[in-house]
Order: C-alpha cells, then structure tokens, then sequence
C-alpha cells in the first residue's frame, strides 16, 4: 500500500470542503454538498477516477438547498438520494433524487411516518429499501432506524430487536450482504470504538467484541474485500491519517505498513474505492 498525491485538473471543488457526500457512478464519482469554514454548499461535482479530471456540471429540476452532512444513497446505478442535512443551525428532513444521466433533480413525494430532521446520519439500500440511522437533530442524537420503501415511496420507523447502538452521528455504516455495520462515531461528548451490526433480514441488532478500543468520529470505512479500510477522522483528541483495517472475519483491528507521503489528518472527508485505489 502506498500513498500517492493525484495530478489533477478541471474545476477543482473549495480546498475545504467537508462533509460533502460521494458516490461511485461507473469512473464518475459524484461529489454534492458540503461546506467550507463560512458556507454550505448544494454544488454539484463530477469527477472522471480515470482522467483525474472534475467538472461542476449544470444541473436542472428542484434542487436541493446548501447543505452538509446529509446522506446520497445509489439506487439503481444511476439514481442518487439525497436525505437530510442542515446549513448552519437549520436542520432538513426533505427527499430529493438526482437522476445522473440527466442531471434532473426532483423532490419525490413520500407517505408513512418520515424520520425527523437530522443529519450526520448513515444510510445504505437493501431489497429496494433505503436504510436511515442515527444522526443527530440539533438537541440530541439518535439511534432510531428508518426505512423507505421505493416501490411505493412509504416511510416507516423499522422496529430493531437486540442491543440498540448508542446514539451518535458522524458514524460510517457498511452494508455487507444483509450486514449493516455500524462503526464509532459520537453524541456529542464521547468519541466511540464500538462496533455494531444490524441483521436486514431479521432486524436485529448484535454488538460485536473487538480487540482493542480505537475510538473514531467523522472518518471513512471503505470496503476491501474481507475489510473495512478505516481513514483518518478524529479520536478524541486529534484527527489523524491512519490507516486502520477491520479483518470482517475475525473482527479484530489490524495494520499494514503503508509507504509514501500521507495526507495531513483530517476528518468529516470521504473515501471510496476505484480499480484497486481508494481515493
């Protein structure tokens, strides 16, 4: 493993952007939102992982307002859910959807019992269903888990059995089969190291014994075959550009030499793997 800092060219997104969403489309990783030290942002990004090139395509339809720590959820391949977020003090509870073949924003209707408003929170998609967890509202976090069904577009709190996660936001979840794993994050006060899974199928919630605590908050996990490459975010006390791996098979922390000049720590970044490189 060995970092390397990319050439690049285009119209290259703010130097401080954070808290922005990414998504893989094909080579296209679609960057949209986020915020700088003054300002959020509902600016959408385009990033060719092959030519190393960024574009800020324009884009048509009801376009949602600047925001920051929302969720993107890739259905389809080619459809982007956009969930969530806030700018500044104001926090959002509003669905849009991104068609990315032509760049068309809409704020698709829905039914049922939709979560509060929020953000920091997770999502992934599973049997057509778009998963919601955690977050926080502005006066607590949460640990409540929703579900959107897109055949019909209905919301509904799923009722979770087993040990419940702590409340917390700034958290990452990966799905790996009908396993969606939930690892760190925080309330607000404590930076957390626990790991937790909840079972798709069954709706239950197991928390799982690791062997050492490293706690995390605003990093990445990106899936690697049998690991989750956790980069950076802070623990605590300080951000960090460590590169941890979680073995998903005998859940226990590992670590690799990594050569090069890594990237100063940071936190509330993103990640995502590309034809064997994470970005």
């Amino acid at each position: 493993m060995h970092w390397s800092r990319a050439k690049i060219h285009g119209q290259i997104p703010p130097k401080e952007l954070r808290a922005q969403t990414v998504n893989l489309v094909g080579e296209s990783v679609y960057i949209f939102g986020g915020c700088d030290t003054k300002t959020c942002y509902n600016t959408l990004y385009i990033f060719d992982a092959d030519t190393m090139h960024w574009s800020q395509p324009k884009t048509f339809g009801s376009i949602p307002p600047p925001c920051r720590a929302h969720s993107s959820t890739l259905v389809d391949n080619k459809r982007l859910y956009v969930f969530g977020g806030g700018d500044g003090p104001h926090y959002f509870n509003e669905l849009y959807m991104l068609d990315t073949d032509t760049l068309t924003w809409t704020n698709p209707q829905t039914t049922g019992d939709r979560p509060c408003r929020r953000r920091a929170h997770t999502t992934c998609v599973y049997n057509n269903c778009i998963y919601v967890f955690g977050g926080g509202d502005g006066v607590q976090a949460l640990n409540d888990t929703y579900m959107l069904d897109l055949s019909d577009m209905h919301w509904s709190e799923v009722q979770t059995t087993g040990t419940l996660p702590i409340s917390r936001g700034y958290h990452t979840s990966n799905l790996i089969k009908s396993q969606f794993i939930v690892y760190g994050g925080s309330d607000g006060h404590e930076c957390f190291s626990d790991v937790h899974v909840l079972d798709l199928e069954t709706k239950e919630w197991t928390k799982i014994d690791i062997n050492r605590a490293l706690p995390r908050l605003s990093h990445t996990a990106t899936q690697v075959g049998s690991y989750l490459f956790v980069v950076g975010g802070h623990d605590g006390s300080r951000y960090s550009c460590d590169v941890v791996m979680l073995n998903l098979v005998t859940w226990s922390w590992e670590t690799r030499k990594v050569y090069g000049i890594p990237p100063a720590g940071r936190g509330y970044h993103a990640s995502l793997l590309y034809d064997s490189r994470q970005f």
